[in-house]
């Protein structure tokens, strides 16, 4: 009985791995720039699937979107794989220095950056800047 609870519970640990990646969309190539050109406010999340501090920021920014719905309106969160697009134009012109690096965007203007941070009140303030950014003119 207790091999079957191991093997229950390592496979729900797998699966909800790619579920706690985060709230936005899977980074493509022009996506973010294309966002910003549309007027979006863009909460751009490098991360890896394997990356516990990733994760933990994932959670929390996860849980302040089910408590604030206007995060999810107003802002265009996007995805990158830090694998994967660490080495990309987009990572290289914002001189992102390592995964679990969130960082809030706007025209041409950051409005505000985390690097490894993973304090909920910081996670908000950032949201929360993304947030007035995108409700006013």
């Amino acid at each position: 009985m207790r091999r079957r609870t191991f093997f229950t519970s390592a496979l729900a640990a797998l699966m909800a791995g790619p579920a706690l990646a985060g709230v936005g969309a899977k980074y493509s190539r022009g996506l973010v720039d294309q966002k910003l050109a549309e007027g979006d406010v863009v909460f751009v999340d490098f991360n890896t699937d394997w990356c516990v501090t990733c994760r933990s920021q994932a959670r929390t920014i996860q849980k302040l979107v089910d408590e604030n719905p206007a995060y999810m309106a107003n802002i265009t969160f996007v995805d990158v794989d830090y694998d994967r697009y660490g080495n990309s134009s987009l990572a290289n012109r914002l001189a992102i220095p390592r995964r679990s690096t969130l960082v809030v965007l706007k025209g041409d203007q950051e409005l505000g950056r985390i690097v490894a941070g993973t304090r909920r009140d910081d996670i908000k303030e950032l949201l929360d800047i993304a947030l007035a950014a995108a409700t006013t003119s």
